[in-house]
């Protein structure tokens, strides 16, 4: 219950619920028609998201209130509000079908969300226990359904605003949350030793890039992980060709679990 919460395992929950209001935020915006500041909403919810956890690790305050709160603030800021937000920019223009792509699209982020709860006890998850996850994580498929919202910015082209086109890129995004596909994790985006250190530019021109021209790198970089995909799918056939001795050692952080889904 809430009133058993320690003093320490308010940090990592305040984060949960400063994300929470970042999404929610995102869809204020967007009623108010500035879609790019809706999208950065949702985006710092993602960065939140990525730190809730972390912190609960790092003060060991992990707790079963924190896990089903990430959950629920993930749903709403990851499944309903890129939801609306889209439907808000495109796809009100298709009022049936449209919204169909909509609820697809939320509907499907919180049924893996619920998959992702109902699996932490089980024992057998091959795609875990290679180093994989299932499906595209909530706040990457929020990134995958601000697609075209991004290159529409980025370029000012009225045809990335094709409702039926975003209605048919809202389902596809919906689809790969809840597949079974093997998604490359952290724990396997391990580059060898002789080139870290242009890994290390690499992200930093990136970072660069994003503070410049945040519309056409974020758009890049959300195809640069789409076109990831099927490379997770060859490297997980090669896994489990090879055997359980392929796998690599988890990091400290890694040996627990994450405060909620992803």
């Amino acid at each position: 219950m809430a009133r058993g919460l320690s003093l320490r395992a308010l940090v990592p929950n305040a984060i949960t619920a400063a994300a929470l209001c970042s999404g929610l935020t995102g869809i204020r915006f967007a009623i108010a028609g500035d879609f790019e500041k809706s999208v950065q909403a949702v985006l710092l919810a993602g960065v939140l998201d990525g730190i809730d956890g972390r912190a609960a690790r790092l003060l060991k305050a992990q707790s079963r209130f924190g896990a089903e709160l990430d959950s629920l603030a993930d749903a709403i800021s990851f499944g309903v509000a890129p939801a609306l937000i889209v439907y808000l920019w495109s796809l009100h223009a298709l009022p049936s079908l449209g919204w169909m792509a909509a609820l697809a699209f939320a509907i499907c982020c919180v049924l893996r969300l619920a998959r992702f709860n109902a699996r932490l006890d089980l024992d057998d998850q091959p795609h875990k226990a290679a180093g994989f996850l299932t499906g595209v994580p909530a706040p990457l498929g929020a990134v995958l359904g601000f697609l075209p919202l991004c290159l529409w910015i980025a370029s000012g082209e009225r045809d990335f605003a094709n409702p039926i086109g975003v209605s048919v890129w809202m389902v596809l995004a919906a689809f790969l949350m809840i597949s079974n596909i093997p998604t490359l994790s952290w724990s396997r985006l391990r580059p060898a030793p002789g080139v870290r250190l242009f890994v290390l530019a690499l992200v930093g021109l990136a970072m660069a890039a994003l503070l410049v021209e945040p519309w056409p790198t974020l758009a890049v970089l959300t195809i640069g992980y789409l076109a990831l995909l099927p490379y997770g799918l060859f490297v997980y056939a090669n896994v489990r060709r090879q055997g359980p001795g392929s796998v690599p050692e988890p990091e400290l952080d890694e040996l627990d679990e994450p405060l909620g889904p992803s």
